[in-house]
């Protein structure tokens, strides 16, 4: 399985970003900031077993690995108490 690390300690609470989304769109809001790392060397296996065109990609285990990560972040952040 590809690898995917987060980077805890830069894990913020942001009133307001402003930004804009990978389809271009821009958008406004009160956010959790998760840097979600991809080691240089696992970025090929990420990448082959994804494919934008097909609703059902990447397979739901392969896609669990990020979710997960983002996930375990965003429980760790939102339980702290400053979080």
């Amino acid at each position: 399985m590809p690898e995917v690390h987060i980077d805890y300690p830069e894990v913020q609470v942001a009133a307001s970003i402003g930004t804009t989304d990978t389809d271009d769109t821009p958008w406004a809001d009160g956010v959790f900031v998760i840097p979600v790392c991809i080691p240089l060397s696992a970025a090929g296996e990420w990448l082959g077993a994804y494919d934008p065109s097909s609703s059902t990609s990447p397979a739901a285990a392969t896609g669990r690995i990020i979710a997960r990560a983002v996930l375990d972040a965003l429980k760790r952040a939102a339980e702290a108490p400053d979080g």
